[in-house]
């Protein structure tokens, strides 16, 4: 049995204090960077299969926008937010005050407003788990890609290789826009770092 597979309610209730906390600061950081008013909520987090996550966005052949980041410090881990591509156009297009097409693709200036969105989230997020844990965290910068969700988990997977078959998913709802943006934070830590976050949360199974 994988260590993740042996987590506690408890334990998911520490991830899931950590998320409240990353995402309140991530929504004031956001909310400062484009001067209007940003929510945002962790409303699930569990536990699932690598082999699942394409599922989570709709499907390995769901077209979505990816954004991967490595995490280096005590613990090394990776992080990869994934947004259908309609909601990542929702939010591309009020960050840049504009609204994107059903047919249109995001431009560049799209797309760096999304890595900036999930630079801001992944360090609001890293912040909070630090604080936690006393660790520190340093990410790279996220690099974006716009693919089917089974491609960009592949070519992620083929970077970190596979540490473990488990990843710890954060979803994470934007509101204050027109309608919700729903995005999927995916934490893949690398072999023993998650022994040493959760020893270091005081939460060992």
């Amino acid at each position: 049995m994988s260590l993740y597979e042996k987590i506690s309610e408890f334990q998911l209730d520490a991830f899931r204090e950590i998320g409240t906390i990353g995402a309140g600061n991530g929504a004031t950081a956001l909310s400062q960077m484009i001067n209007k008013k940003v929510g945002m909520s962790v409303p699930a987090i569990r536990i699932l299969p690598f082999s699942q996550v394409p599922d989570v966005v709709g499907g390995p052949e769901r077209v979505v926008a990816g954004v991967f980041t490595t995490v280096k410090g005590p613990a090394p881990c990776n992080m990869l937010f994934m947004f259908p591509i309609e909601s990542a156009k929702i939010l591309a297009g009020k960050l840049m005050g504009r609204k994107y097409k059903d047919d249109e693709e995001i431009d560049y200036y799209g797309n760096s407003a999304l890595t900036e969105v999930v630079n801001i989230v992944a360090g609001a997020y890293l912040n909070s788990l630090a604080s936690f844990t006393n660790l520190s965290f340093v990410p790279s910068v996220p690099a974006l890609a716009i693919d089917m969700a089974g491609a960009i988990l592949n070519s992620v997977l083929a970077q970190i290789g596979i540490a473990g078959d488990q990843a710890l998913l954060m979803e994470t709802v934007f509101t204050e826009f027109e309608e919700n943006v729903t995005g999927h934070f995916f934490l893949l830590p690398e072999a023993g770092s998650l022994e040493k976050i959760l020893e270091a949360i005081g939460v060992k199974g």
